[in-house]
C-alpha cells in the first residue's frame, strides 16, 4: 500500500470518528495518565494490517510506542497478541475502533481468501478479487487479498479495460468493441473480453482480446471453452462461484477464478484491545 495514500485515508478516518474531540476519553483521562493494551486475536485467521496501529497512532500521539508480535500473513489463533501499545490512556482508546474495524475487516478477507486457495487446491490457477469492494476501502480490500495469498484484478476503470455484456450490446459486437478501445488506448494497457458462450469466446480470440472472461460459466464449460484460446490469451473465470463449488473449478485449466465475495461480504475477524490499568507520570 502507498505510505502517504494510507496516512491520508487514516487521517480522514479517525477525523469521522473523533470529530472535534474524544468527548469520552478526555474527560476522564488526563493526558498524563500513561497505560499500556494488547491487541488480541480472539480467533484463528490470517492476520493483515497490523501496520495500521502504528501509523493511526502516529498520526494521534507520536509518544504511543507500538511493539508487533507478528507480521501480515501469519496464522494466529485466539489469545494470540498481536502488538502492544503504550502511551496516554485517552489516546490510545480515541483510535482504538478505527484501527479495529481496519484491522478486523482486512484480516477477516486475508481469511477468507486463503481459505480459498486451499479449497481450491489447484496452485496453476490464481484467485483473484474483483471491484466489488467497499467505497474508500478498496486499497486496504486488495492489499488484504493479496496478502491471503490471492492476486489483485484491475484496480478501478483506470488501469485495465474490460468490455462487459452492456458494453457490447450498446456497441453492437465484440469486435468493434475491441476495434474502438484498440484504436484509442496505449499499447501499455489490456484490454479483457467478457463472454458466456463459445461464439463469443472465438470472436474475443479472433478481436485481439488480452484476457478472455467466462462468465457464469460451468466447470465443464470452463474447460471446454480454454481449449479455443491461444495461449497467448489469458482466461479467466467468474460469476456464479462460490465457497461451495469453489473446488469443482480445479484442473479447469483456467489461469484465474476472480471472486467478488472475497470483499463484498466478509466476516470481520475478532480482535480486541485489551488494556491494563493507567498510572499518571
Amino acid at each position: 500500500m502507498n505510505p502517504l495514500k494510507v496516512r491520508t485515508m487514516l487521517q480522514s478516518f479517525l477525523l469521522e470518528d473523533i470529530g472535534d474531540h474524544d468527548i469520552t476519553s478526555q474527560t476522564i483521562f488526563p493526558l498524563d495518565e500513561v497505560g499500556k493494551g494488547v491487541f488480541i486475536a480472539k480467533e484463528t485467521g490470517i492476520i493483515a494490517g497490523v501496520g495500521i496501529i502504528k501509523e493511526a497512532y502516529g498520526l494521534l500521539d507520536s509518544s504511543i510506542q507500538v511493539t508487533e508480535f507478528v507480521t501480515d500473513g501469519e496464522q494466529v489463533r485466539a489469545g494470540d497478541k498481536i502488538a502492544e501499545v503504550v502511551g496516554p490512556v485517552a489516546h490510545l482508546l480515541t483510535a482504538e475502533r478505527v484501527i479495529l474495524n481496519l484491522m478486523q475487516r482486512m484480516s477477516g478477507i486475508a481469511t477468507l481468501t486463503n481459505k480459498c486457495v486451499e479449497i481450491l487446491d489447484d496452485r496453476s490457477i490464481q484467485l483473484c478479487d474483483t471491484r466489488k469492494t467497499t467505497p474508500g476501502l478498496r486499497m486496504f480490500d486488495k492489499y488484504a487479498v493479496v496478502t491471503g495469498g490471492g492476486r489483485n484484478h484491475r484496480q478501478g476503470l483506470y488501469d485495465g479495460v474490460m468490455i462487459k455484456d452492456n458494453h457490447i450490446s450498446f456497441c453492437g459486437s465484440i469486435t468493434k468493441a475491441v476495434q474502438a478501445v484498440r484504436d484509442k488506448i496505449g499499447h501499455m494497457v489490456k484490454i479483457e473480453v467478457e463472454t458466456e458462450m463459445k461464439e463469443e469466446v472465438l470472436e474475443a480470440a479472433a478481436a485481439g482480446a488480452d484476457v478472455i472472461m467466462f462468465d457464469n460459466c460451468t466447470p465443464e464449460e470452463v474447460n471446454e471453452f480454454v481449449a479455443y484460446v491461444p495461449e497467448s490469451i489469458v482466461t479467466e473465470a467468474s460469476g456464479g462461484i462460490n465457497l461451495a463449488n469453489l473446488a469443482t473449478y480445479s484442473g479447469t485449466g483456467v489461469n484465474y477464478i476472480s471472486l467478488g465475495f472475497l470483499t463484498h461480504s466478509v466476516a470481520a475477524l475478532d480482535i480486541s484491545l485489551q488494556v491494563k490499568e493507567g498510572n499518571k507520570k
